[in-house]
Parts: C-alpha cells; structure tokens; sequence
C-alpha cells in the first residue's frame, strides 16, 4: 500500500500530503483515500483497479457539473500498464449520510435528487461508455447481465437455486415492458452515498456503477430497507421525488430486481475470489436473501 501512495504522490505532486485510507460503507471495489495539504486543505483520491469504473466515473463526474451536486475533478490519472486510473476530486463539506440523520426535511431534499438524476433522459439501454451499443429496449442489457451473475455464482450456489432464479427471471421478464426509461440511474442510491453538512444536503457521490437504465432500479435500496424504516421518511422522499417529475410504478419489479441485485452481487465476490475474505458480510447477506426469496415465495 506504502508503493501505492507512493506512486499517485509522485503523478499528481502531492508528496507532502497526508494519505488516509477512507473505509467506505459495502466498498467492492475502489481504493479512496482522504488527502490533506500542509495548508489543511483537503480532497478526495478515488483509485479504481478497474478501467471502466474510472472511465464511467470520470465521465459522469464531468457531464453532471453544474447540474447536479457531484464533485468537482481536480485531476486524473488515466490507466496504464502498472496504473490503475485515479481521480483527485473535491471534497465535498460534511460527512456521509447515516439512516439516523433523515427527517421529512432530508426525506424530500433527498427524492427531489433522485428524480433530477432519472431527469437525465439518454438514447438506449447499456452502458454508456459504448454509446453506439446502446440498445432500444431493457430486455437484452438486463437478461445479459442476469445470465453474466448467474454464471459467476455458479461455483459456490446450489444449481438447484440457480435454477430457480432463472425460472423466475424468466417468468417475469415482461415486466420490463412498462419500465420508465431510458434515463440516467445512479444504481447505488443510498445514504453512504449522501453527503450532508449542517443537515442540509451537499451532494452525491460513487458513478461508477451508473447506466442508462430505468429509474426503478434506483428504488431497490428504498424497498430493501437501507433507507428509513419511518413511513413518514418514505413519503415524503416520494414527494420531493414527485416535485420534479412523477414517480414511476416500482413496488412490482422490486422482487425481479431484487433477485437480480442479489445475484450481481453474489458473482462479483466469488468472481473476484473474496466470498470468504474481504466481502464475507456483503455475500452472506445477499446469499441469505436469495434463499429466503424463494422459501417466501412458497407461502405467497
């Protein structure tokens, strides 16, 4: 880690500051480091081992300025042979956003973001690093990357449960018919993704995952319970949601993209060979919920 520091000291001229690992909350991926200046001055080194992550967030980092609350770039890294591709940003005043700091206030500051981000109306479905591969509809982004997490599970999930998600992929598909879309989603919206300061909201943060897709995706982390379990919290996120464009039709494709969710997450960490080491926590829970899925689905 000492060569890491190293290394982005020298290419970005930072040698007399202060790296501090930043641990962020489910981190998969990246590396983010908290910088520090002899003037106090601080910023935000977000280090990704994969190049499109970086490609994809520097992209949406520069398009969003100006439009959104994201942070400023003050210098990239591209990758190279040896380098991993790193963005030096703005650090953004505050402190990440916990469960316990929402109120209808938050609640409705932070749906009004939301429905500003699905605003952003795009030419297809994909990944919009390959604009010319966009497709016209959700079916086949969607079921590629289905079958893509099922592939991966393969090894470590039961064929029996990995037919059973086929099966029921299958069975609900059509669903995607009545989707709204296509438009830019975060795919990670929730509270450690937040920043607020003084209680107010400062901006959002991790693109790395972003897509154009549909905005029902961006409400799984809502119905999963990372957000407030308050009923009042809920409504009134859906009424900022609803101040800026009207909020679409999601409570029924929440078990279709619950369970893809599930298995996305399930094939990176046996993908990447850390179901057992550094995303224990984050395999076990989504395992959990894929069994309980379908042990629920018998008494419904």
């Amino acid at each position: 880690m000492d060569d890491l520091i190293a290394l982005y000291q020298k290419r970005l001229n930072l040698r007399s500051a202060v790296f501090s690992r930043v641990e962020h909350d489910d981190a998969m991926v990246a590396v983010v480091y908290r910088i520090t200046l002899p003037t106090g001055a601080q910023s935000i080194l977000k280090i990704s081992p994969r190049s499109s992550d970086y490609f994809r967030e520097a992209k949406f980092l520069k398009t969003l300025a100006g439009s959104l609350p994201v942070p400023k770039i003050i210098e990239l890294v591209e990758p190279e042979e040896g380098v991993f591709g790193a963005i030096l940003m703005e650090c953004l005043p505050g402190r990440l956003v916990e469960i316990s700091d929402l109120t209808e206030a938050l609640s409705y500051e932070i749906g009004a973001l939301l429905a500003r981000i699905h605003a952003n109306r795009l030419d297809g479905y994909g990944d919009p690093l390959q604009a010319d591969s966009l497709r016209p509809d959700p079916f086949g982004y969607f079921a590629f990357k289905f079958e893509e997490g099922l592939a991966e599970c393969r090894p470590q999930v039961p064929e029996e449960l990995i037919e059973q998600c086929r099966s029921y992929f299958d069975a609900n598909l059509n669903l995607l018919k009545s989707v709204d879309g296509p438009c830019l989603v975060h795919r990670d919206f929730r509270p450690a993704n937040l920043i607020i300061c003084d209680g107010k909201l400062q901006g959002i943060i991790d693109w790395a995952g972003a897509r154009a897709s549909f905005a029902q995706e961006d409400f799984c982390p809502l119905e999963q319970g990372q957000w407030s379990k308050d009923p009042h919290h809920k409504k009134s996120f859906l009424a900022g949601y609803a101040s800026v464009r009207p909020v679409p039709n999601f409570a029924e494709f929440m078990p279709l993209l619950q369970l893809s969710k599930a298995i996305g997450v399930i094939g990176f960490t046996v993908k990447q060979g850390t179901w057992k080491t550094a995303h224990a926590g984050v395999y076990q829970r989504y395992y959990d919920f894929l069994r309980s899925f379908f042990q629920n689905l018998k008494y419904t």
